[in-house]
């Protein structure tokens, strides 16, 4: 199984991107998915999950009324639709799914990765 993020990019602060991260091998609309992000010379940080059922998305305090996370079930994608970007939201971004469910903000708890893909927000 791989994930594939795409849509990352060069943008300056007040601008908007969207990422969108497929799979190959298998479909996750039924399972829990997140975004996370890796600023340089930092920490591997949450930034939204998605789950399925219950509470369906939370976001990290950070991004919270800008960025917003959704799933197209029927392609099997996972959107991260950025507004208002500033320039720390500069960072490599991850998807992550996991095997369950419910969702998590614990990096530790997803079970499939994607490559990443950067994204630069300049002020």
């Amino acid at each position: 199984v791989q994930l594939q993020a795409s849509g990352g990019g060069s943008v300056q602060a007040g601008g908007s991107l969207r990422l969108s991260c497929g799979s190959s091998g298998r479909t996750f609309s039924n399972n829990a998915m997140g975004w996370f992000r890796q600023p340089p010379g930092k920490e591997r940080e949450f930034v939204a999950a998605i789950g399925w059922g219950g509470p369906t998305t939370i976001y990290a305090d950070s991004v919270k009324g800008r960025f917003t996370i959704s799933r197209d079930i029927r392609k099997g994608t996972v959107a991260l639709q950025m507004n208002n970007l500033k320039s720390e939201d500069t960072a490599v971004y991850y998807c992550a799914g996991r095997r369950r469910a419910s969702i998590s903000a614990d990096a530790t708890t997803y079970d499939y990765w994607g490559q990443g893909t950067k994204v630069t927000v300049s002020s």
